[in-house]
C-alpha cells in the first residue's frame, strides 16, 4: 500500500501533468468544456474517485500551487500598469461598471442565501463568488468565512458565467461596444470571463482584465465594511 507522502506526490505530478495536457489540448480546440478550468478539475475528481484518494492526500503535497496565489495577486499590477492609459481615458465607464457588479453580486448572494434558509457560513462563501480567486480568498478571511468554499463557488460561477455568458449577451442586444462587452466578462466571469473574452479579441479581454483586477481589490477592501453591515 502506497504512503501518504507517495500518494501527495503522485497527486501533484497527476495535477500538472493534467493541466498541461488540457492547456496543449484547449490551445489546438479552443472549446468551451475544453478550458482547463472546466475540464482538468473534471479529470483530477474522476481520478480521485477511481482511485480512493482522499482530499488531505491529495493536498498534502499540492497545497503550494495555491500558495502560488499570493504571488498571482500581486503580478496583477503589471496589467494596470500597462493600460493605464485605458483606465485613465474610460475611468467613469470602468468605475461605474466595477461598483454595479460588486453591488449586484453581494445583493443577490445575500438575498437568495438568506431565502433558502443557508447557513451564514454559505453566505459568507457566496458574496465573494464573482472576483477572482486571490482576491476571493483574501476577503473571505476578512468576512471570516470557509475560503475553501469561497474558491469553490468562485470556481462555480466562472464556468457557469462561461456556459451561459455568451447566450445572455445576445439577449441584450444593446451591449455591442467591444468595452462593454469585455467589463461584462471580467465582472460576471473574473478569470475564466478574461479567457473568454480573450477569445473575442485583444480590446475584450484588456477590459476584462481591467474590471476583474478592480473588483477584485475593491471586494477586498470594503470586505471589513461589508462584514459590520451584513455580519
Amino acid at each position: 500500500m502506497l504512503s501518504n507522502q507517495v500518494i501527495g506526490l503522485l497527486s501533484f505530478a497527476a495535477t500538472v501533468a493534467c493541466y498541461a495536457v488540457n492547456k496543449r489540448l484547449y490551445g489546438r480546440h479552443p472549446h468551451v468544456l475544453l478550458m482547463p478550468i472546466i475540464a482538468t478539475p473534471v479529470v483530477l475528481v474522476t481520478l480521485a474517485l477511481l482511485t480512493q484518494v482522499r482530499f488531505p492526500q491529495y493536498y498534502a503535497q499540492t497545497h503550494w500551487l495555491v500558495w502560488l496565489l499570493g504571488p498571482t495577486t500581486v503580478a496583477f499590477a503589471l496589467p494596470l500598469h500597462a493600460h493605464r492609459d485605458l483606465l485613465r481615458k474610460h475611468w467613469m465607464s470602468i468605475a461605474t461598471g466595477v461598483l454595479a457588479a460588486t453591488v449586484v453580486s453581494i445583493g443577490t448572494s445575500v438575498t437568495f442565501a438568506q431565502w433558502f434558509g443557508l447557513p451564514e457560513e454559505l453566505e459568507k462563501g457566496l458574496v465573494v463568488r464573482s472576483i477572482t480567486t486571490p482576491f476571493a480568498i483574501e476577503a473571505e478571511k476578512v468576512l471570516g468565512g470557509p475560503t475553501d468554499l469561497a474558491a469553490l463557488f468562485v470556481l462555480l460561477t466562472g464556468v457557469s458565467a462561461m456556459l451561459l455568458g455568451q447566450t445572455v449577451l445576445r439577449l441584450l442586444p444593446r451591449i455591442r461596444s467591444k468595452l462593454a462587452t469585455g467589463a461584462c466578462w471580467g465582472g460576471a466571469a473574473h478569470g475564466s470571463g478574461v479567457a473568454r473574452a480573450r477569445q473575442a479579441g485583444e480590446v475584450q479581454a484588456v477590459m476584462a482584465s481591467l474590471v476583474m483586477l478592480i473588483a477584485g481589490a475593491v471586494n477586498v477592501l470594503a470586505a471589513p465594511f461589508i462584514k459590520t453591515l451584513l455580519f
